[in-house]
């Protein structure tokens, strides 16, 4: 499998995330175990016109009759893709946490734990289009021009909200709601309720997701020998709570992240396949 990641336009950066390109050229079937990233987005792939997608798994369910062309939102806990054996192309716009509000105009509760067609959202020929594309190149600037256009039409922002995720991601390892509502001038009540509907999840597990990435990143980089060492760097009460959150944010302790796994953990799309 080949991961191939796309610089963002420099029109969409407030609110895509990264673009990528994913390459599958094998004839037997492919499980990709998805951790929680905390970032929605939007997903074209397709073999001989169908999607190669079976299902979608969690611990609690399974989605199956997956469109070749849909928008998902955040997770709440890890899953797995499972693709038949066969070769395919995907094209993934990882979104901004916020994005879904910003460009689809969707109160981004609505979609969590979940995907839909995005021909929802005024994009009914989309599909068609990118099915009829003679090259890679020639999709991505369907996808991208559908989302220019979505910006263009966006009549709402919660700067306030974007603040907050700008505020988090520099100091996941510290920042708490308190500190936030104490930035920000304004009450827990209002503060959740409009972080809920412009990112899809509540403000304190969205920053417990955020510090998981932070951990998987620098497992990843190989700064730290120990992994003890990343507990304490990023503040964890002790090793257990870094292992229930490691767990319930990946699906395996991070152990077995280090010894078990082929982690993909490039522009802050974490997933994984057994070896």
């Amino acid at each position: 499998m080949k991961f191939t990641v796309i610089p963002t336009p420099e029109i969409l950066k407030n609110d895509v995330e990264c673009i990528r390109i994913t390459e599958h050229a094998g004839k037997t079937p492919l499980a990709l175990n998805v951790c929680l990233n905390g970032l929605p987005g939007i997903v074209f792939q397709h073999h001989d016109g169908q999607s190669p997608l079976e299902n979608i798994t969690t611990r609690v369910g399974s989605a199956s009759n997956i469109p070749t062309l849909f928008v998902y939102g955040q997770m709440t806990e890890p899953g797995i893709m499972n693709y038949y054996p066969q070769s395919f192309t995907s094209t993934q716009i990882v979104l901004k946490p916020h994005a879904l509000q910003t460009l689809l105009g969707l109160n981004a509760s609505h979609l969590t734990n979940a995907l839909v067609e995005l021909r929802e959202f005024s994009a009914g020929s989309l599909n068609m289009q990118l099915m009829d594309a003679r090259s890679q190149p020639q999709r991505l600037n369907l996808l991208l021009n559908f989302l220019v256009s979505k910006l263009q039409q966006a009549r709402h922002r919660d700067c306030l909200v974007e603040e907050s995720l700008s505020l988090i991601h520099k100091n996941s390892a510290s920042v708490t709601v308190k500190h936030l509502l104490d930035s920000l001038s304004i009450s827990e009540r209002q503060f959740e309720k409009r972080f809920i509907q412009s990112v899809g999840l509540a403000p304190y597990f969205y920053i417990r997701v955020k510090r998981f990435n932070e951990a998987l990143r620098l497992i990843h980089s190989g700064r730290f020998s120990k992994l003890t060492d990343v507990a304490h760097a990023l503040n964890f009460y002790d090793q257990s709570h870094f292992i229930r959150d490691f767990k319930a944010f990946s699906g395996i302790t991070p152990k077995n992240m280090l010894q078990k796994v082929d982690l993909q953990a490039d522009q802050r799309v974490y997933a994984y396949t057994e070896t």
